[in-house]
């Protein structure tokens, strides 16, 4: 098959029309899970304080980074606009148009309040992230480094910048994908130093070393584990802080934290047995923590214990629709019911049409199949598609129609 989308000067390596075709779908769904099936049509802000979409920082409007505008303002409002891609905030309403922005009002919903004095701003709005306080990309690096994003402050990390000891590694298996599910920050360790209450392993699974040796690291970052408390946490040599093992059940993952009696969606029962207001474990030295799938359904959900994730502002842990995997899995569901949507719509367009239209319809779509098969096994696979050949392709097709009587 011919190769395309290649400069002149053959520099850059070619792409087969079914790699490219292949690498814009992959590049579409990407997409679709950021936006997390927002079409940007319409602003968000009337949905008030959602629970989480992606957001943007305009950096022409608001230099101070201090606002964020939704999908559809990023599109319709800061086109041409000096834009920052924040990816996901929690608990974000849509500052377009507000106070923040002078005399510049929203185009798709101009009547809002002064202020939204629930959302949260960080560095990432100037466009600046980690403890190094660079941009995304940096326009001096010469490669970009993989960031990490903290599931608590939301902020973005560089690897190197983590500050994991000498016997620490981020959880990764031998080609290199993550092995966890979420990060928190060294900072963020110390509101989340509770999580060490809970069976803790240096790297979830991590391919090159064994459980004896993982068993060895006392130091290591916290991380639960729903195999752990399905294999037992004796069999790692830590000790699990009164963890009842009547709510253990071998035969499911993620294990649930607590099947017993509720009461308003809460559990009645304390997991952990002790009360963190007087026994919250406080941490000399904080660590980042990297926290293995599932890890949410195993953290008590007692009233006691939500009361106390409140207390620390993290009572977003008990939402499993803040979580990222969750909101990937809505983009995601979104997604594929706009594209059977389309393929309906596609569908009854077709059915509507009289006889002689859809046989029009139909040839044309064969004409221009035949046209393309027949260019690509003329064409040179050793040379690039050009839009010049695209052009003649085109006219070719065109002469065709007018030759049909």
């Amino acid at each position: 098959m011919a190769d395309m989308f290649e400069d002149e000067a053959d520099t850059e390596p070619t792409i087969s029309i079914g790699d490219y075709l292949k690498a814009v779908e992959e590049e579409e769904l990407e997409v679709d899970l950021v936006l997390g099936g927002d079409e940007g049509k319409e602003c968000t802000y009337g949905k008030g304080y959602m629970k989480r979409q992606a957001i943007f920082s305009c950096l022409t409007c608001t230099p101070d980074g201090n606002a964020g505008v939704c999908t559809a303002c990023s599109l319709s409002c800061h086109d041409g606009h000096e834009i920052v891609e924040l990816w996901t905030k929690r608990n974000f309403r849509c500052d377009c148009g507000n106070s923040k922005f002078g005399e510049f009002f929203c185009k798709l919903l101009a009547n809002k309040e002064v202020e939204n004095s629930e959302n949260m701003y960080n560095h990432n709005f100037k466009g600046i992230y980690c403890t190094c306080n660079l941009p995304y990309p940096d326009p001096n690096a010469e490669e970009q480094v993989e960031m990490i994003q903290c599931c608590i402050c939301e902020d973005w990390f560089h690897e190197e910048h983590i500050f994991l000891q000498d016997l620490d590694k981020i959880p990764k298996d031998d080609d290199g994908e993550p092995q966890y599910e979420d990060f928190i920050c060294q900072g963020c360790a110390v509101v989340c130093s509770f999580l060490t209450c809970y069976p803790q392993t240096l790297s979830a699974p991590y391919p090159s070393k064994s459980l004896k040796e993982k068993a060895v690291l006392e130091t290591a970052p916290t991380v639960i584990t729903s195999n752990e408390l399905d294999n037992g946490s004796s069999s790692l040599g830590y000790a699990v802080n009164n963890v009842n093992s009547d709510n253990v059940n071998s035969d499911t993952a993620p294990v649930e934290a607590n099947t017993g009696d509720a009461v308003n969606g809460q559990d009645t029962k304390c997991v952990l047995e002790i009360d963190l207001v007087e026994n919250s474990p406080s941490l000399d030295k904080s660590k980042a923590m990297f926290l293995s799938k599932g890890w949410r359904d195993i953290i008590c959900k007692c009233k006691k214990c939500a009361d106390f994730y409140a207390k620390r502002g993290v009572g977003f842990l008990l939402d499993k629709e803040d979580s990222i995997a969750e909101y990937e899995s809505m983009g995601k569901k979104k997604r594929d019911e706009n594209l059977q949507k389309q393929e309906g719509v596609e569908k009854k367009l077709l059915d509507d049409l009289g006889h002689v239209e859809k046989m029009e319809l139909l040839s044309g779509i064969a004409d221009m199949k035949n046209e393309f098969r027949a260019f690509l096994e003329s064409s040179d696979p050793s040379k690039a598609v050009t839009p010049a050949d695209i052009k003649q392709v085109f006219e070719n097709l065109a002469k065709k129609r007018k030759r049909m009587p």
